[in-house]
């Protein structure tokens, strides 16, 4: 063969279909005659063109490799010279042009449902410990009358008249490129290729209709505000019956009165007088395990914390629980009667504190200060 079609195209022996079309897209998108009317331009056109309709046709390229003449029978590389001879289907000269075919073929009227969320509070135990619980939800589901096919029972889908089932319609326009013909979806069927003459009653021919239903949900423990379960298929069905998409459960979790909860640990505060800070005692706490005395040694200050490992929130992801760490707040009494202040007074003459100097230090906040500060986002 004297034309080196593969030279043509800029493009090695071994290309394959892709490179061999992505080629030619550029190249016709610089020399088509329409775009480049240089005489020279328009011959170098024709060459591309006939090197396209035999690189891209398996047929013809196999016996243009084996050094035959894929033309022979086809009207002869002279019909190549014709505009648009080269492209095997119109589709691929739109495709150089503007980069895309159009999508052949109706569309399916089923499709995956959407996902959906639903809130649901939860008690700081609950949270701890995991629970398990009945919640409502009002989704889209299958149409029992029909089934989710959208017709009425005892009629069905038909093809579309209009565009016969392919779910589009061609029109033919005259441009710069000549005629060129457009497809769109088809107004009746709304691309679908079938229509329902007698919609269901009770879909109106959507195939779901929307329905409250109860589902029991499994809590794990661990869980914080913002933790989402994943129920797998229980969201909205899709039009036309199609797979549900998904449920989320978002976890709110509500005050509790007496803890805080930061990660897996839980903070509480407990006031004591002076006195029982001087000697020591045992304060009774509930907490999530029950009643548990907490044990204020002599001598606490006001702001240590007093740790009860293990009494916190289970670890989400491992075993384990949080510790429940509990402040203390030495309180000074405001108002003393004659017999206390005296007491005090003597106190005070004893271990040397009447007239105490203190002891300053610069812009040092206390323990319990800081967490007070933390717990108001100061």
């Amino acid at each position: 063969m004297a034309t080196d079609y593969y030279a043509v195209l800029g493009v090695r022996r071994d290309a394959g279909q892709d490179e061999i079309k992505k080629a030619f897209r550029r190249l016709a998108r610089e020399l088509h005659p329409d775009v480049n009317p240089d005489p020279k331009t328009q011959e170098r056109f024709k060459e591309i063109n006939a090197a396209y309709e035999v690189l891209s046709d398996p047929q013809k390229k196999q016996v243009y490799d084996l050094g035959g003449d894929p033309m022979s029978g086809a009207g002869g590389a002279g019909g190549a010279a014709g505009f648009g001879a080269g492209f095997g289907n119109f589709s691929d000269i739109m495709d150089a042009f503007f980069g895309t075919a159009s999508q052949r073929g109706p569309r399916s009227r089923t499709r995956r449902g959407q996902d959906a969320m639903i809130r649901l509070e939860v008690e700081l135990d609950e949270a701890a410990f995991g629970t398990t619980k009945d919640i409502q939800v009002d989704t889209a589901v299958v149409c029992n009358s029909c089934s989710g096919e959208g017709a009425a029972p005892g009629t069905s889908a038909q093809t579309c008249d209009m565009c016969r089932g392919r779910g589009e319609v061609s029109q033919v326009t005259r441009s710069f490129l000549g005629q060129v013909m457009t497809s769109r979806p088809c107004p009746q069927c709304q691309g679908f290729g079938t229509v329902v003459p007698t919609p269901c009653p009770e879909c109106a021919g959507d195939g779901r209709v929307r329905s409250r239903r109860t589902l029991t949900v499994k809590i794990p423990a661990g869980v914080d505000n913002g933790t989402r379960i994943q129920l797998a298929g229980e969201g909205e069905v899709g039009p036309g019956g199609g797979p549900a998409g998904d449920l989320y459960v978002e976890i709110h979790e509500l005050p509790h009165p007496v803890f805080q909860r930061r990660g897996d640990d839980l903070h509480c505060t407990v006031t004591i007088p002076m006195t029982a800070a001087a000697l020591g005692t045992q304060c009774p706490l509930e907490t999530l395990d029950g009643l548990e005395e907490v044990d204020i040694r002599p001598g606490t200050q006001s702001g240590q914390s007093i740790p009860l490992h293990q009494r916190g929130v289970t670890h989400l992801r491992s075993g384990g629980r949080g510790d429940l760490i509990v402040h203390v707040e030495v309180q000074t009494p405001g108002k003393l009667d004659a017999q206390q202040e005296d007491l005090l007074r003597q106190l005070a003459k004893l271990r040397g504190e009447e007239r105490p100097s203190g002891h300053f230090q610069p812009g040092q906040q206390g323990l319990f200060s800081r967490l007070k500060d933390a717990f108001n986002g100061r």
